[in-house]
């Protein structure tokens, strides 16, 4: 079993930055692909960015978002620049054994935070 725990969410300005943190914990959390997804007001949830051996990114974020690992805390963080109102959405962390594609099923959720970018 594995507990995720997002913090960082909030409200910033257009071109504005924000960081998020996925705590995760629990047996064997580290070996485990980390990841975020989004899902704004009617709309369905969407991959965001993941991390295990490799990092993929969502075409509508490279370069502006970056993921990162730190094993000894066991946080995987979500350093998002250059913010745009489209961006606006509940951001979930997500981890699953092995790698965590755009089409794959996670294993295990958060419970979200909100992340609003305002125009």
């Amino acid at each position: 079993q594995v507990q995720l725990v997002e913090s960082g969410g909030g409200l910033v300005q257009a071109g504005g930055s924000l960081r998020l943190s996925c705590a995760a914990s629990g047996r064997a959390a580290s070996r485990y692909a980390v990841g975020w997804f989004r899902q704004a007001p009617g709309k369905e949830r969407e991959f965001v960015a993941s991390i295990s051996w490799t990092t993929l990114y969502a075409d509508s974020v490279r370069g502006r978002f970056t993921i990162s690992r730190d094993n000894g805390k066991n946080t995987v963080d979500l350093q998002m620049n250059s913010l745009k109102p489209e961006d606006t959405a509940v951001y979930y962390c997500a981890a699953r054994e092995g790698i965590l594609l755009p089409t794959s099923k996670a294993d295990y959720w958060g419970q979200g935070t909100q992340v609003t970018v305002s125009s």
